[in-house]
């Protein structure tokens, strides 16, 4: 399975789509100056999403080149493959948290603010949206076929949008501090549940694919 991890982590930098990441550099460029001391948090949420889309996008490579005809060939279980997808997206979660950790760590300098409260929730949306972005396309990838996926991966994002929005003009933080903990920790069960159970539905997917 380590060559099959080390494919879906080799596709996912090679096919890293240029326009994409600079419209996400533009919008975290954008948040950091005008969010405060909130703009880590809302540059963690960006990149995480971007993350989120890029394994998606990613993954559509596959379905492209028909690579389940060139699976039957090789001595690897349907299992393995669709597997190998979701531990490598593990490893892009690290990605994302060492994003997280850089945009707090600027945000810090430049507005003279460090909040830990603001920090342990950017760290856990570097988590949580990779993770949810995976178990909720992937099986739509595997089931109807990866545009149903990057279809969907759109639509997410205007959740996404609403939240940013909830902590920029709404209470936001500061109606959270005596709950933050446990949001962020509902939040990770549930993101590991569906993560879990997402794994489960693409492999039947998949198995059932020609």
């Amino acid at each position: 399975m380590r060559g099959l991890i080390y494919k879906d982590i080799s596709i996912f930098f090679k096919s890293i789509d240029k326009k994409l990441i600079l419209i996400a550099a533009a919008a975290i460029v954008l948040l950091i100056f005008n969010a405060g001391i909130y703009a880590g948090l809302f540059a963690s949420v960006m990149f995480a999403m971007t993350i989120g889309m890029q394994n998606i996008m990613s993954f559509a490579s596959d379905e492209k080149a028909s690579w389940k005809k060139y699976q039957l060939a090789m001595p690897i279980s349907n299992f393995a493959v669709v597997a190998s997808k979701y531990i490598s997206v593990i490893y892009t979660v690290a990605i994302s948290i060492l994003g997280s950790i850089m945009f707090n760590g600027l945000s810090s300098v430049i507005f003279q603010n460090f909040d830990m409260l603001i920090w342990l929730f950017s760290i856990g949306a570097a988590v949580i949206i990779p993770l949810l972005w995976t178990g909720i396309c992937l099986p739509l990838t595997y089931w109807f076929g990866f545009r149903s996926a990057q279809t969907m991966g759109l639509i997410v994002v205007i959740p996404m949008f609403y939240f940013v929005k909830y902590f920029e003009d709404g209470p936001g933080m500061a109606a959270m501090v005596n709950s933050i903990y446990s949001y962020v920790l509902i939040s990770g069960i549930a993101a590991i549940l569906i993560f879990g159970i997402s794994l489960i539905i693409s492999t039947i997917g998949y198995s059932r694919k020609n």
